[in-house]
């Protein structure tokens, strides 16, 4: 693999070992569990290779139940729960080492002429892209270079990941701050033209940021952590055909965080400004001992 989109596209790529089981593989990387948008893209590729294949995603609901380990296998099996007239349902569990680790539903649709249409416009007008630093960029900026382990880090990252907000880095620069963020994405290079590839490595995506708006308030995105975080569920609608590896704004917000949880939303729009996806999740916050 020449690079990190061919490498996510190689992740999602599952073995299918019987009509309704599939096997993804997990990289060993210097993680304490395996990253949550990898179990939930995988998931919903096994779904999606259980139906026909002309009824796009419309919507998943998940639950993260146990940390999967990185460097481990996970079998992924589908039941087939419904294929009706228009919509098809799946229900996948996702087992490792013997233990259920994350259940996933998912509904795909059969694609409808509209009798009408409507969004709201996006809350906030933002920069291009290509007009905002890189992560690594603005990091180089502050620290004058990567540290090593940062360097593999953004090496082995699947999607260009621009902040609309500059990062903050002190806890002065918290101090006051909403609990809002915003950033664009695309995947680093090409991902082909199967469009079940790209809503899963979108769903990849969706979990990389997200809970990024309830920590803003209370501490800096980089740097040590006074929290350890957890996704505990996660939902995503599709309103849109899209390609990952094409601009979308990735535009979050947090309305609330008490005991011990976080939850944060997400809408997602092209550069057009249409409504691509909605994100709803949950995160597990604890305070790490000092």
């Amino acid at each position: 693999m020449t690079n990190a989109a061919e490498r996510l596209v190689d992740l999602l790529d599952l073995e299918r070992i019987e009509v309704n089981i599939f096997r993804g593989r997990s990289p060993q990387e210097s993680l304490q569990r395996v990253f949550g948008g990898q179990v939930a893209g995988q998931a919903l590729v096994a779904a999606g290779r259980t139906t026909e294949g002309d009824r796009p995603v419309h919507s998943l609901h998940a639950y993260f139940l146990r940390p999967g380990r990185p460097g481990v296998p996970i079998v992924y099996q589908v039941e087939r729960v419904r294929d009706g007239r228009s919509f098809t349902t799946r229900r996948v569990t996702a087992v490792q080492e013997g233990r259920t680790i994350f259940n996933l539903t998912a509904s795909f649709h059969k694609p409808e002429e509209a009798s009408f249409t409507h969004q709201l416009p996006p809350a906030r007008v933002v920069p291009d892209p290509e007009t905002l630093p890189t992560v690594a960029e603005e990091v180089r900026e502050h620290l004058g270079e990567l540290p090593e382990a940062l360097e593999q880090m953004a090496r082995r990252q699947p999607f260009d990941i621009r902040y609309v907000d500059r990062l903050r880095w002190s806890p002065e620069e918290v101090e006051g701050a909403e609990p809002r963020s915003a950033v664009w994405m695309r995947a680093v290079g090409p991902l082909g033209d199967d469009p079940l590839i790209h809503t899963c490595a979108l769903t990849y995506a969706s979990d990389m940021t997200l809970l990024d708006a309830v920590r803003i308030p209370v501490e800096p995105l980089w740097g040590p952590r006074g929290f350890d975080m957890a996704s505990l569920d996660h939902a995503m609608w599709f309103h849109r055909p899209f390609r990952a590896d094409e601009w979308f704004l990735y535009d979050q917000e947090s309305p609330v965080a008490t005991g011990g949880r976080g939850l944060a939303r997400g809408r997602i729009y092209d550069r057009e400004g249409n409504l691509l996806v909605s994100v709803v999740q949950e995160g597990l916050f604890r305070e790490l001992s000092r």
